[in-house]
């Protein structure tokens, strides 16, 4: 990854926390939740509350890029 696309995805990472910062006090503390065999799943409902749902069961690899993606992210 290029240095001006890390210091850009940074800048975007900041400013998405700003926008939504209950989603960053959720996903810091479910990140003390989640091993390996949990289960995550995503909802999105749309402007028209049309929905779709997925779900994953967390796996050592999970783990570890999520262990990787914390490292990156600037901490508050």
């Amino acid at each position: 990854m290029k240095p001006t696309a890390i210091v850009k995805m940074k800048s975007l990472v900041e400013r998405f926390r700003n926008n939504h910062p209950k989603f960053s006090m959720f996903a810091a503390a479910a990140s003390n939740y989640v091993g390996v065999g949990s289960i995550i799943e995503v909802n999105i409902q749309d402007a028209e509350g049309k929905s779709i749902c997925t779900n994953i069961r967390v796996t050592e690899d999970d783990i570890e890029l999520m262990e990787a993606v914390k490292e990156f992210m600037p901490r508050k």
